[in-house]
């Protein structure tokens, strides 16, 4: 296998593929904001931000604490990990993750400013969720909580939070859509899971998937990304028709849900790559539905 370079390796940590699943929530938060007149430019960018360092500093962090308790082995089915594999120093990845922490800490300081204690409580939140995904005494992601944290971190959090930030409330549309947005963001974590299940359950973590079996994650995934689209439509059948824009994302669903059924091993990590991207295209045509309508 080729060597890779440093600058190779570092963008291999921050797991790119995995990163519009943190942009698509705040697009659409920023969307469902600006539908009730509240878009302010300034805190729309520093949330998407804040979100995108977040993001690559809970990637860096399941890097670093898999391999030192050792998660991640050879036999692991994903793409390489950098501390693992030994390409970059396990203190340089961690003094990496801190380091985006305190950038997305110092980003967010406006948001704070603006929105005040409850945009104080979500930052808080969110960084104590970085730093017990993978780690702690209850490593969320051994305790078969991965899911639900993303869901609740990418759904609920992130939109109805950059809603705040921007408009200084909250609404029912804004809630509503962080569900199915949630929903797809869980459903990228499934997979990961369904992916190496067999590797955790030899080094003792419990994901989900390990708890549930092949079978029944796998109706799971299904059921996340399928029920993601009964959000838009009912909102379609009782409120605007633009709301069905959301469905020129249905073709990428229909492929992964296909393909979680057809594919095991490392073909995941190509079903892993497009759920993000569905997330992602997800979000956007949920929001120009919301704007339009």
């Amino acid at each position: 296998m080729k060597r890779l370079s440093e600058k190779e390796a570092w963008i291999l940590a921050t797991r790119p593929k995995t990163l519009p699943a943190a942009l698509g929530p705040v697009l659409l938060g920023t969307a469902a904001a600006t539908s009730m007149g509240k878009f302010h430019f300034l805190s729309a960018l520093l949330a998407l931000t804040t979100a995108l360092l977040l993001q690559i500093a809970v990637n860096l962090a399941n890097d670093y604490f898999d391999a030192k308790a050792g998660h991640d082995t050879d036999k692991r089915l994903g793409p390489l990990r950098v501390t693992q594999s030994g390409l970059i120093p396990a203190q340089k990845v961690l003094a990496a993750m801190i380091f985006c922490m305190v950038l997305a800490f110092f980003s967010g300081l406006y948001l704070i400013f603006r929105g005040g204690l409850p945009a104080l409580g979500i930052a808080l939140f969110s960084l104590l969720g970085v730093l017990t995904y993978s780690a702690g005494p209850f490593p969320m992601t051994e305790k078969a909580l991965g899911e639900g944290a993303a869901f609740f971190f990418f759904g609920p959090v992130a939109v109805c939070g950059t809603v705040w930030v921007m408009g200084l409330t909250f609404s029912l549309s804004a809630f509503t859509a962080s569900i199915p947005a949630g929903m797809l963001i869980a459903a990228i974590l499934s997979v990961n899971n369904i992916r190496d299940m067999e590797n955790d359950a030899a080094t003792g973590k419990r994901t989900l998937a390990v708890r549930m079996g092949p079978i029944p994650s796998r109706y799971l995934f299904t059921a996340l990304v399928a029920g993601a689209y009964l959000f838009p439509l009912t909102l379609a059948l009782f409120t605007t028709p633009w709301m069905l824009l959301v469905f020129f994302s249905l073709p990428k669903a229909l492929v992964v849900i296909q393909s979680i059924w057809h594919m095991d091993g490392k073909l995941l990590n190509e079903v892993l790559a497009d759920t993000a991207q569905l997330s992602f295209f997800f979000c956007l045509f949920y929001g120009l539905g919301l704007l339009i309508g």
